[in-house]
């Protein structure tokens, strides 16, 4: 396939989004990963820490210089607004850097590069930029039993998240490819998973 194919993958809480892009990883992708880089502008000495500091106040960045996120956390509770502000500073900063690490697998001519955003779907903006958009899909009830075992939220927690992330048969109309990880094996995902890389000029070579 000629030049660098920019793929989208996105799925809901506990859909196993996270295991198929280091699957994709393995077979020679770039991942740019959107929240990883939330938490590295957020972090000591990060580039959004002196506009938080500015925009909320010292009592927001803790004593090792990250961002203070339970501290934040409770304020975004008490003022919704704060929580748009917040993204209005990281959000952009995000952006340069995806921005920045695609241009510099074009420029090297990889294969493909995969832009992992738990929120594309909720972003509105994407679809344009994008070749394919990859959706990681189960029934809600599997994503429940799924975080509930892997962080030990109570099942209320779990849906107020799943609530709050875009609806189910949002992201499926969004979708170019589904990848139904429902009652799959970690190898049957992997078979899955190694036909779609294929497709997009990866080689399964390049796995660890």
């Amino acid at each position: 396939m000629a030049g660098t194919l920019q793929v989208g993958l996105t799925g809901g809480i506990g859909s196993g989004k996270t295991t198929v892009a280091a699957m994709l990883s393995n077979a020679g992708a770039l991942i740019i990963d959107s929240d990883a880089i939330a938490r590295s502008v957020t972090a000591p000495g990060g580039a959004a820490i002196a506009a938080i500091r500015a925009e909320f106040g010292p009592d927001f960045v803790g004593a090792d210089g990250a961002l203070d996120r339970d501290r934040m956390r409770k304020h975004a509770f008490q003022d919704a607004g704060s929580k748009r502000r917040l993204e209005a500073i990281i959000h952009p900063l995000v952006g340069q850097i995806s921005r920045e690490r695609a241009q510099k697998a074009i420029d090297e001519n990889r294969p493909c590069v995969v832009f992992d955003i738990p929120l594309l779907v909720e972003s509105g903006h994407w679809r344009l930029k994008l070749h394919r958009i990859i959706v990681v899909d189960c029934a809600e009830e599997t994503q429940v039993e799924r975080v509930m075992a892997r962080n030990g939220l109570a099942r209320s927690d779990v849906l107020r998240i799943i609530a709050s992330q875009a609806k189910r048969m949002s992201r499926l109309s969004a979708a170019d490819i589904v990848i139904c990880n429902e009652r799959l094996s970690f190898e049957a995902l992997g078979r899955e998973v190694a036909q779609l890389a294929d497709s997009f000029g990866l080689s399964l070579e390049n796995r660890n």
